[in-house]
């Protein structure tokens, strides 16, 4: 291997990004599918199981309190690495004092050191994604984020298949969360061997500012909303394909559930992190804008698989070469995706305007799954796998409108002011900050829901619907503007 392949492994941060990274992707299976699972051998009932999946809307309104971790500094090891040695403690604390609960007597302690368990999680990747995207420069963003990204798998496979094979076999389920909270101290030790960012990187002065600067400086950019659009898009297709997967492998196609577990879980998971790699190693002789068409492409095109897979007979080998291809795909996506959030980013706002970002790129994922289910008992499966070849392209049509915005941003990290129609963007913008705050009230009603003092999950459903349709009329009514601004623009 040419050294040119092995720079990827050997550059100063690589390391770090390692750690840091499998820091940030432990708790995220830990209060998802390993808290289910513990659950459920305690016999806890399905609707309380299924209503502890709303604990994960954490990760998807960070961007809410993202700007106090912009305006206020720690007192000590500096505004990005004191955040993260905050949130990693209080992550040691909360998930062994879960290893002390029993789901079937503490149940509402359990709910609310699973909240916290998220919420400082979901801080932790506010301030983690902040931290690289100030540290790396522009030309190793990519392999930054594939590295970031093989640490963030490691650290899934350990807190979730790995821990729940341990609990079962070895150590039961309360030592695990002891075994998964001293895996922590490590992240802690890279935050104290990480660099601080440049001191000379401009902070908001105000919390006024720390919240309405980066809308400010992200929205006030040509093509703002033509970016905002592609983020949500641009994995559409790979989320369509990954949401039912494990239930087509099963039920679709007839596979056991060993074998599916094996090549599904094991196998994609290894294609994935091979994938960012590949993915990162490339984009050291790609440009953003091309690496993220070439891959985009890669992306549609690999959701093939599972459509001949729905319309041949079955065969293992089949199923292994679909699932490898399409996970390799889809991590070299997810090492290009990260680098444009990364490249989109402000450094003076980074953890607001990441997790802002990284948070509407969550969208097609969490919530397309019931629209999955409705489609495949619409139209059957091989249908539906056609379709998500097709859900992939408005994703790379916007990506070709972005590309002059793409190029410019990565070659002078500066961009373009919008000058056009004012007053018809401020209301994108209103409609989008109303769908914030919806959702926040949501999140703030969520934990004496959770805690069994308020019964109101169809309130909460309800709330978090109307967030998600308003917000993203604000992203349709501002993408709309700025095509047509191109179209009124002379080419260069």
């Amino acid at each position: 291997m040419s050294s040119q392949y092995i720079r990827i492994f050997t550059q100063r941060n690589a390391a770090l990004l390692l750690i840091l990274g499998f820091a940030s992707g432990l708790p995220l299976a830990l209060t998802s599918g390993t808290l289910q699972a513990w659950m459920a051998v305690e016999n806890v009932d399905i609707k309380t199981i299924g209503f502890f999946s709303l604990v994960g809307q954490a990760y998807v309104f960070k961007f809410l309190w993202s700007p106090l971790m912009d305006r206020y500094t720690p007192p000590f090891l500096g505004r990005r690495r004191g955040w993260l040695l905050v949130t990693q403690i209080l992550l040691i604390v909360g998930i062994a004092l879960m290893g002390f609960m029993q789901p079937s007597h503490d149940l509402t302690l359990l709910a609310a050191l699973a909240v916290l368990v998220a919420f400082c999680s979901a801080s932790q990747d506010i301030v983690f994604d902040a931290w690289k995207t100030d540290v790396l420069p522009p030309e190793e963003r990519g392999s930054g984020a594939a590295i970031s990204v093989l640490g963030y798998r490691l650290a899934m496979l350990v807190s979730g298949g790995l821990a729940l094979w341990l609990a079962d076999r070895f150590l039961g389920w309360q030592a695990i969360w002891w075994l998964m909270a001293a895996m922590m101290v490590p992240g802690v030790i890279a935050t104290l061997m990480a660099k601080e960012p440049e001191d000379s990187i401009a902070r908001p002065h105000s919390l006024e500012q720390a919240v309405i600067a980066p809308l400010k400086d992200f929205f006030n950019r040509n093509n703002a909303w033509l970016i905002l659009s592609l983020i949500v898009l641009y994995k559409l297709g790979d989320a369509f394909a990954a949401s039912l997967t494990t239930i087509f492998l099963i039920r679709g196609v007839g596979f056991d559930a060993g074998d599916v577990g094996l090549v599904n879980k094991t196998l994609g998971l290894v294609a994935t992190i091979v994938g960012a790699l590949y993915g990162g190693l490339l984009m050291q002789r790609l440009s953003l804008f091309r690496a993220l068409l070439l891959f985009g492409i890669f992306q549609a095109v690999s959701n093939l698989g599972y459509w001949v897979l729905s319309v041949t007979d079955k065969n293992i080998y089949s199923m292994a070469v679909a699932v490898f291809v399409e996970n390799l795909c889809g991590g070299m996506g997810t090492a290009a995706f990260v680098a444009l959030l990364m490249t989109l980013c402000n450094k003076s706002f980074s953890a607001t305007q990441f997790a802002l970002l990284s948070a509407l790129s969550a969208v097609g994922r969490v919530y397309v799954g019931p629209v999955a289910g409705w489609f495949v008992e619409s139209w059957g499966w091989p249908a539906f796998y056609a379709f998500s070849v097709t859900a992939a392209l408005p994703g790379l049509l916007l990506l070709l409108g972005c590309r002059q915005t793409l190029d410019d941003a990565q070659k002078t990290g500066t961009f373009t002011p919008r000058t056009r129609w004012p007053g018809a963007y401020s209301w994108a913008t209103r409609l989008l900050k109303t769908g914030a705050l919806v959702a926040g009230a949501g999140l703030i009603l969520l934990i004496p829901d959770l805690l069994g003092w308020l019964a109101i999950d169809l309130m909460l459903s309800l709330l978090f619907s109307v967030a998600l349709v308003v917000a993203l009329g604000g992203v349709a009514l501002g993408t709309t503007l700025d095509y047509l601004a191109q179209r009124r623009t002379p080419s260069r």
